[in-house]
C-alpha cells in the first residue's frame, strides 16, 4: 500500500523470514527530544520490536532507539512505547484484520523521508517452520539458476 522513500535508517531483516508480510503501511512517529537525532545517526534496533493496538491507537514496542550521544541529562528511555500515527481508517482495517487468527502488526523499515522519521508497518502472518524451509530451498534453488546462467553466459 505505501512505498518507501527517502533514507533507509534500520531494517527488520527477520520480518519476512518470520512473516508472510500481506500488506504495509506507512506510519510516523510520535518522538521526544532527542530521538530524531539518534534515528539520522542511524542509532536504531527494529529486532524484538512489534506494533500493537490499543485503546483505539497504534503503539510499537520495544524498538530500541539509544540515546543521543551529545544529549542532557533530559535523554529519553531507549525502548519506551511510542505511538504511531496513522489514519483513522486505516487503524479501523488494522483492528479488523489483527482479530484474525494469526495476523500481527510487523515493523519492516525505519526511514526519513521529508526529514520526518517514518515507520513502514506490515500486516503480517506467522509462518510455520515448514514455510520457513521451503523459503529457504526456493531462494538456493533460484541463486543456483542465477550462477549456472551466469557460467553460461562467460562461455
Amino acid at each position: 500500500m505505501a512505498k518507501q522513500e527517502g533514507k533507509l535508517v534500520a531494517q527488520n531483516r527477520k520480518a519476512n523470514h518470520d512473516y508472510f508480510i500481506e500488506d504495509t503501511y506507512e506510519a510516523g512517529i510520535v518522538l521526544q527530544g532527542t530521538e530524531i537525532k539518534s534515528i539520522r545517526a542511524g542509532r536504531v534496533n527494529l529486532k524484538d520490536s512489534f506494533a500493537r493496538i490499543q485503546n483505539g491507537e497504534v503503539f510499537i514496542h520495544n524498538m530500541h532507539i539509544s540515546p543521543y550521544e551529545h544529549g542532557n541529562r533530559y535523554n529519553h528511555d531507549p525502548i519506551r512505547t511510542r505511538k504511531l500515527l496513522l489514519h483513522r481508517k486505516q487503524i479501523n482495517k488494522l483492528i479488523g484484520e489483527t482479530k484474525e487468527a494469526g495476523y500481527t502488526l510487523v515493523p519492516l523499515k525505519l526511514y526519513l523521508k521529508n526529514g520526518f522519521a517514518k515507520l513502514l508497518i506490515g500486516l503480517g502472518k506467522g509462518k510455520k517452520q515448514y514455510d520457513k524451509r521451503d523459503d529457504l530451498k526456493r531462494k538456493e534453488a533460484k541463486r543456483d539458476i542465477e550462477r549456472a546462467f551466469r557460467e553460461r553466459q562467460k562461455m
